[in-house]
């Protein structure tokens, strides 16, 4: 790609982008929230026309004007938001718009055979009848490159491929990229997770606001080289050098003996007790899926137990009358859920809209008969947004146009607008740049130092021990462990999530 350049009215998102990619290699592509990199990517499948520029496939001069043009030419693209119809079977969303021939069960068998072979040397497994929306999220990503593969693809384009899989599911994802790439295939890789890039690619190109500002092998390269190329200053993402033992005082929210099980009968909570008490923040570990997400849901109000008990603000809830979410507000509660696009916002509402969901109701937002405030309410969110670092700045954007690390950070700025005493929060940085993520970090600090009981429930151990002062670990919907930090460590976590006690380990 020569000298790109792509305006969106007043906004420069690519200003003489160069980047040159060797064949049958994984190059990495990194840069924060609206650098540039996944506008720059789209112009290469063609969702977009460069302004100025030109590109080079293999040698010869492309000319892409659409998506059909970009696979024609051995490029296939896996966006971080997949683009799967869920009812569908994963064979059906493979052939999809690339049938072989108008009698579909011919065409599905024939299909079949090549997906079948597709799988056997690419290590890609995936249950071809099965309704995509009954498959785990690694497998519909495994199905998203398989579907890229099938019509041809010789450049791959992942898309913040690891946003929502297990450690488990990304080293598997991994161990797939190296065996395409030992194949010949060309792996161009967005991600936020800079340990990822390091331990996967061959070289790496760093964007900051629409320009490259690196471009080396990734022997020429470190964690902190790139950090600070992404930024353009120093970056703190561990625990602050000499960072105060947490002012532990009283119990802020006591949750006891709780148990819930599916609609299988598999307890996804088994006599779950803890406290979250003034001054600190716990993080809870563990492999996703072990109750976690249905915890979170019950402390939140969003899931009533069938058995247990939760005090909050001195108020004693049992299953019969659970707490409920909007009540959990008014009682100094706010929560943070792990899937911002399902719980967090209204994607088709524009950002002010979002950014008082909970709080409409206030007489600051609400006059006489219901009728909104919309002017305080834009007039509340351009200060959150100030306040937030949130861009761009723009209250009437559309909440679904702003980047990920964007849209958590207005999550963030609207539950903390009532100065919550407990803060939940669920995957905090998801998909979220290094610079977004110190500044999450530090906000979450700075609720624990005003006072507030912060839970952090986090899939990344390195998250979890730059911020906890005590972690629980969670395995098979239980309290696998508790550490207070100074004892926790990559290897102390890992074993206590994989269900060996300390006892076992000595």
């Amino acid at each position: 790609m020569d000298r790109i350049s792509k305006r969106f009215g007043a906004v420069q998102a690519n200003r003489e982008v160069t980047l040159t990619v060797a064949a049958g290699t994984v190059h990495g592509i990194v840069g924060e929230n609206g650098a540039g990199k996944s506008t720059l990517m789209s112009i290469l499948y063609g969702f977009y026309q460069a302004d100025e520029g030109g590109i080079e496939i293999e040698g010869r001069p492309a000319r892409i004007s659409g998506s059909r043009e970009a696979i024609a030419l051995g490029i296939g693209m896996v966006h971080q938001h997949f683009m799967l119809v869920e009812p569908l079977s994963a064979l059906d969303n493979v052939m999809l718009g690339a049938e072989p021939h108008w009698r579909l069960p011919a065409a599905r068998a024939q299909v079949r055979g090549q997906l079948e072979a597709l799988m056997h040397d690419t290590g890609l497994v995936v249950h071809l009848d099965t309704p995509v929306e009954e498959l785990p999220v690694g497998e519909r990503q495994r199905l998203e490159i398989l579907k890229a593969l099938f019509r041809g693809a010789r450049i791959l384009i992942l898309d913040e491929p690891t946003a929502v899989l297990t450690p488990q599911e990304t080293e598997q994802l991994f161990i797939t990229l190296r065996r395409l790439r030992a194949q010949g295939t060309t792996i161009l890789l967005i991600t936020h997770k800079l340990k990822e890039i390091m331990a996967l690619c061959d070289a790496v190109t760093v964007m900051r606001q629409g320009q490259v500002v690196l471009d080396c092998p990734i022997a020429q390269a470190s964690l902190d080289t790139l950090a600070e190329a992404m930024v353009g200053r120093r970056v703190n993402l561990g625990r602050a050098p000499g960072e105060h033992a947490a002012r532990v005082g009283a119990p802020l929210l006591e949750a006891t003996g709780l148990r819930w099980q599916d609609a299988a009968g598999v307890p996804r909570l088994a006599d779950v007790t803890l406290s979250l008490r003034a001054g600190e923040i716990v993080g809870i570990a563990g492999v996703s899926g072990n109750g976690q997400s249905e915890l979170l849901e019950a402390l939140a109000g969003m899931r009533a137990p069938q058995q247990g008990r939760l005090v909050l603000a001195g108020r004693s809830f049992t299953p019969e009358a659970w707490l409920d979410p909007a009540e959990a507000r008014v009682l100094g509660l706010a929560h943070v859920p792990e899937d911002r696009h399902r719980c967090g916002l209204v994607l088709p509402f524009a950002a002010w809209e979002s950014a008082v969901l909970g709080h409409h109701r206030l007489p600051r937002f609400a006059g006489a008969w219901g009728w909104m405030k919309q002017a305080a309410m834009r007039s509340a969110t351009a200060a959150m947004m100030d306040d937030y670092d949130v861009r761009p700045r723009n209250p009437l954007l559309q909440s679904s146009k702003f980047s990920g690390g964007n849209q958590q950070k207005l999550v963030l700025a609207r539950e903390a607008l009532g100065v919550p005493k407990v803060l939940l929060v669920g995957q905090p940085t998801r998909g979220v740049d290094i610079g977004a993520i110190e500044f999450i970090h530090g906000r979450l600090r700075a609720m624990r130092d005003a006072g507030g009981a912060v839970l952090v429930v986090s899939s990344e151990l390195d998250e979890i021990l730059a911020l906890a002062d005590r972690v629980l670990v969670m395995d098979r919907g239980r309290i696998a462990g508790e550490l207070p930090i100074e004892q926790c460590s990559e290897a102390a976590l890992g074993c206590l999530m994989a269900g060996v006690t300390a006892a076992e380990r000595q």
